[in-house]
């Protein structure tokens, strides 16, 4: 699907931004408000909405007053609504309503929802129009060419918050994608990317947290520690940029410094770089197509000194594979590929199943789940229920061997 971003945004430059944030108790959240705080004049928050933290959830509503707050846990409604007694703020929960939230008229709605839960709104804020700053992976692994038509066909712009997607965008010419000869995404590694695969089958779920880098949710990284995120980021990278999938490659570069490249036919390379913090890919979808100031640390590059470059390690991190054989088969396989993984780090983190199985079960779900033609969202949800299913069933038997 082809994007050019070349039509205007709609938007008065000058004029303060409204901004929906779903999921605004994570990570990705909590930073997008920190910047919002820090530029009153340039932002204000039409609504907000997390999954289960009501009480971050109303500490974040006092101190931004938005129009609407949403609670994805129906049954922490009435705590909410406790919690904002004596405000003007509407409060919901539910399923619908976080849809509802994303529909809501905003200039730009951040899409940071972990999970299946954050495809329905995001498709909603695109069927809408507006602009997406999209840090919602499944979205596009599951529903990659619904939803980029969506932003198409409804004149929005989808602007990728994922530190990687985000570096690309900032350097690909979509004006002349035909130059562009390769996507390098870049990965730290992550916390195993030197240890020997007898240790990693006894990894525990809080070394597999530990990323050397990056501060994110637990199942995020986790995802980092197989690099299943890679190989789910490749699947986007697919969906994002008008490239096949045998110009995207990815190296390892422990550093985390040089966020991602795209090299052009004559040989030009183009790299993003900057310090390994979320608030400046957050800001530049915030903002764009204009830039902010942000309190990001500055990179040193003297300081640093050497930034090293390692192709990834596939025996070690199978994920990769699966991904790129996933999005090879196409259709509903991606979907699959997701659904699985998210079942089998649950498990991991719950201490009911090794490191290494997590990969073991979303091959055998794979396996046994062949593609079919993915067109709906209902099929989206239903490919996603029975691979769940499937993945609980391998997982239990492992649980229960161990």
């Amino acid at each position: 699907m082809e994007m050019t971003y070349e039509h205007g945004t709609g938007l008065d430059l000058d004029v303060q931004r409204s901004v929906t944030v779903l999921g605004s108790t994570g990570s990705v959240g909590r930073n997008t408000l920190d910047l919002i705080a820090r530029a009153p004049e340039r932002f204000r928050l039409e609504a907000l909405t997390g999954n289960r933290n009501a009480k971050l959830l109303a500490e974040q509503a006092r101190i931004f007053k938005p129009a609407q707050v949403v609670i994805g846990d129906e049954s922490l409604y009435q705590d909410l609504k406790e919690e904002l007694t004596g405000t003007e703020i509407d409060v919901a929960a539910g399923r619908q309503a976080l849809v509802e939230a994303a529909m809501r008229p905003s200039d730009l709605v951040l899409a940071s929802i972990v999970g299946m839960a954050g495809l329905e709104p995001t498709m909603a804020a695109a069927e809408r129009g507006t602009i997406v700053g999209l840090a919602n992976k499944e979205g596009l692994v599951c529903a990659g060419t619904m939803l980029m038509e969506a932003v198409q066909q409804n004149g929005g712009a989808l602007i990728p918050v994922d530190s990687e997607h985000n570096a690309i965008f900032q350097v690909f010419n979509f004006r002349q994608a035909d130059s562009v000869e390769r996507l390098i995404l870049t990965a730290s590694g992550g916390p195993f990317r030197e240890s020997p695969i007898n240790e990693m089958s006894r990894a525990t779920p809080q070394q597999a947290v530990a990323h050397p880098n990056w501060d994110m949710g637990a199942k995020i990284s986790v995802d980092s520690a197989t690099m299943m995120n890679k190989g789910l980021e490749f699947i986007e990278a697919y969906f994002l940029f008008p490239v096949r999938e045998d110009q995207i490659d990815i190296l390892v570069h422990p550093q985390s410094v040089v966020h991602s490249m795209v090299e052009y036919v004559d040989g030009s390379v183009l790299a993003q770089l900057g310090s390994p913090d979320m608030r400046t890919p957050i800001s530049y979808a915030l903002s764009w197509p204009t830039r902010m100031a942000t309190p990001s640390p500055r990179l040193q590059l003297d300081k640093i000194a050497n930034l090293t470059f390692e192709a990834p390690d596939i025996k070690r991190f199978p994920a990769l594979q699966l991904a790129r054989e996933a999005l090879q088969a196409g259709g509903t396989a991606p979907a699959i590929l997701n659904a699985a993984n998210e079942v089998a780090v649950r498990y991991f983190l719950d201490e009911s199943i090794g490191f290494l199985d997590i990969c073991g079960i979303v091959a055998d779900v794979l396996a046994e789940m062949p593609p079919v033609a993915l067109d709906t969202m209902d099929a989206v949800y239903e490919i996603d229920t029975e691979a769940r299913a499937l993945a609980e069933k391998l997982a239990k038997r492992l649980a229960s061997a161990k």
